[in-house]
């Protein structure tokens, strides 16, 4: 299975990765903010329909997912330097619900997203702080997510984000350091380094769903590890 991975992630990290499927290095330049320039999760949104891609993703990464017979669909607008026009593509699409802020999600996604239940949030980094668990339950880093998905009687944890690293900024986000494949949850760094590890661990437990630290380090936000 092809993995899609910030070429900038710990080496350590690859390694272990690599023993789940092919990792595909993701890069760009000149298109948005450095610090996100390599997060898949800025130019890729998978949804129960298929697959969104940003039309201006460098031709490389077309070639890649025709390589593998990976069917995708063109996102209406461009990737952009500065918010919100990097968030277009940070939605959250899972098989029943749409968490996304409408005034920024493409409108591809939002078409292909329209048979699930919209939940609207003020964050456009949707995905980034955000963490789907299958029985529906989430971990989010953000206090404006974890208000509203509690609003609409979900079950969320809130995590401080403040241990996650993020190059040019004060912290990253705990979607961001995520990855979920086969009931099987990959982190980027250590759980050990955030307050609430203990509630994390049990949380994510009560979801059957078997953890795999990739580095024994300092968590870093890569965008999520997204399994194609």
């Amino acid at each position: 299975m092809p993995i899609l991975i910030d070429g900038r992630m710990p080496l350590a990290a690859k390694e272990k990765l690599r023993q789940f499927g092919e990792m595909i290095e993701f890069a760009t330049e000149g298109i948005t903010y450095e610090a996100i320039s390599g997060h898949p999760d800025i130019f890729f949104c998978p949804t129960p329909n298929g697959l969104v891609v940003a039309p201006n993703l460098p031709k490389k990464y077309f070639d890649f997912l025709l390589k593998f017979s990976i069917s995708f669909t063109l996102g209406k607008n461009p990737v952009g330097k500065i918010y919100p026009d990097s968030a277009l593509y940070n939605s959250l699409v899972t098989n029943n619900l749409f968490i996304h802020n409408p005034i920024i999600s493409d409108a591809t996604i939002q078409k292909l997203a329209e048979t699930q239940h919209a939940i609207k949030v003020k964050q456009g980094y949707v995905r980034c702080n955000l963490l789907a668990l299958p029985n529906n339950s989430f971990i989010t880093s953000d206090k404006g997510i974890e208000k509203t998905l509690k609003q609409n009687n979900f079950e969320v944890l809130y995590v401080n984000p403040t241990c996650v690293k993020l190059p040019g900024f004060e912290h990253g986000f705990f979607g961001g350091i995520c990855g979920l494949n086969n009931m099987v949850l990959f982190i980027n760094g250590s759980l050990s380094y955030f307050k609430e590890e203990e509630i994390i661990r049990n949380f994510i437990a009560k979801a059957n769903i078997r953890i795999v630290e990739l580095f024994d380090g300092q968590p870093v936000d890569v965008g999520t590890i997204l399994f194609l």
